[in-house]
């Protein structure tokens, strides 16, 4: 398996990752999960879907089998802010508003969303290394652009999955049942740091046309 990351001005680049990746979602969120989110009879897409939005995709065989979304938590576009903050202000009517418990809004803090993996990965070994790396994009992400926390709104299961994979996850306010699946969900956050496989792996590097060296990345 391996990771992509991209925005809006990239997505050429990855053939129909982007749209494999909008396909997914629309059967976990929407035929498996019965989410009232916009879609059609192949995608599901929404308005956080914007050249605001950072992607961190895992491809195995070339074919999309993982992803999630990122951004800062100081973005703004059209009517609409980030997930948890317009929930916090009441826009979304299936997150209840006290799920936030402060009102956040800095540069350094990025929030993720629409965290998938496929049913085509069978053993948990996959699905915990497609997890990792789709976290891990993630994370080099919102580092590269100076976030120190990212916080996510969450199945609680989700956090032992990650606290497996080394990431300091804690939960981060109250939860709450969601009308539409059933879930036990709450607000997630953790540093802006790799798992602990990634933090062990030794940086590789490689060589550019150039022929100047640079480190490789370690997933």
């Amino acid at each position: 398996m391996e990771n992509i990351r991209f925005d809006f001005s990239g997505l050429h680049l990855h053939g129909r990752a982007f749209y494999e990746f909008l396909g997914l979602r629309k059967q976990v969120f929407v035929d498996e999960l019965g989410w009232d989110v916009p879609h059609n009879a192949h995608v599901e897409m929404d308005q956080y879907d914007t050249p605001l939005a950072q992607y961190s995709l895992v491809l195995k065989n070339g074919r999309v089998v993982g992803g999630a979304r990122a951004m800062a938590t100081t973005v703004a576009w059209g009517d609409h802010t980030y997930m948890l903050r317009d929930a916090y202000t009441g826009k979304l009517r299936h997150i209840p508003g006290h799920i936030m418990t402060t009102d956040i809004a800095a540069p350094d803090v990025w929030e993720c969303t629409r965290l998938v993996v496929s049913d085509a990965l069978t053993t948990q070994a996959e699905r915990s290394e497609c997890l990792r790396l789709i976290v891990d994009g993630l994370v080099e992400t919102a580092r590269a652009q100076g976030a120190v926390q990212m916080i996510c709104l969450s199945s609680m299961l989700l956090m032992r999955a990650l606290r497996q994979l080394g990431y300091g996850v804690e939960k981060a306010g109250p939860t709450y049942v969601n009308d539409e699946d059933g879930r036990v969900y709450g607000v997630l956050r953790m540093p802006a740091d790799y798992s602990t496989a990634r933090r062990a792996a030794p940086a590789r590097v490689i060589r550019l046309d150039l022929g100047k060296p640079a480190l490789a990345e370690a997933v």
